[in-house]
């Protein structure tokens, strides 16, 4: 049996889609929707301006970067990339006279970093059914995710506007040390999301942030030792060999922070 008759959203025009049919386009307006269980909304799409080789250059940028260990981009190996047109929840959010957008993910993924896309609203065009067959088909009902945003805040009465967008992504595998990690870049700005990778260590900067918190707070002690031990002249004495041996310290703690900072 044919699924029920549904209206677009835009003009109102009278759609009839067939069994198991979710993108849809109004013969009427023209306007591209999805037909989700519990309302038909617009859906968009993000155009890409990255091809493979654009992305991969993304993708090493951000391994070069400071967030990522020393010389990830050198030292790991892509093993696998696949394009796609991932769905996203987008909602719009009115409060008082602000304006506010949100997204959240329409199909299972491992990277939720993927909520931080920004989707400048002039570059969002209608949905082509051409994209199909590379389109993710969204597996994350609208009545849930609303269900989940309200968990943590949103109220529903704030919901102006909800649409379906699915956005440009390239899925890079990539391995580094024996492990295998995920990384996500957007085919538009070439942002990379990823919610595990191969961190910089903590530990060694640590240690040099306190190893300098140490040596300065035992300098900033001899004027007063020095006063405690001569009350008439160790002031100055403690003063001077403070500046001194400041001016010892401070280059080799730098040079110490700067070799951590090249092999880290």
């Amino acid at each position: 049996m044919a699924a029920p008759d549904v209206l677009c959203p835009q003009c109102s025009g009278l759609l009839a889609p067939d069994e198991g049919q979710f993108f849809l386009v109004c013969p009427y307006c023209g306007s591209a929707v999805f037909l989700d269980k519990s309302q038909v909304v617009f859906h968009w799409q993000l155009r890409p301006t990255l091809d493979e080789d654009g992305a991969g250059a993304a993708l090493r940028r951000w391994m070069a970067g400071n967030e990522t260990v020393k010389d990830l981009d050198l030292r790991s190996q892509v093993t696998s990339v696949a394009f796609a047109y991932f769905p996203l929840w987008l909602l719009r959010l009115g409060s008082g006279n602000a304006e506010t957008v949100r997204l959240e993910p329409a199909a299972a993924t491992s990277v939720s970093e993927l909520k931080r896309v920004q989707l400048p609203a002039g570059d969002l065009v209608r949905y082509e059914a051409s994209l199909d067959s590379q389109a993710v088909t969204p597996t994350v009902p609208l009545e849930a995710m609303l269900s989940w945003v309200e968990q943590v805040g949103v109220r529903r009465d704030q919901v102006t506007e909800v649409s379906l967008v699915h956005i440009p992504l390239y899925t890079f595998h990539y391995d580094y040390r024996g492990r295998s990690f995920v990384a996500v870049v957007e085919g538009v700005s070439g942002k990379v999301f990823a919610n595990i990778y191969p961190p910089k260590a903590e530990a060694p900067y640590r240690t040099v942030a306190f190893a300098a918190a140490v040596v300065f707070l035992c300098l900033a002690a001899l004027p007063l030792g020095g006063l405690a031990l001569d009350p008439r002249q160790g002031l100055g004495i403690g003063a001077l060999l403070c500046v001194g041996l400041g001016l010892i310290a401070a280059p080799l703690l730098f040079a110490a922070a700067a070799w951590i900072a090249a092999r880290v």
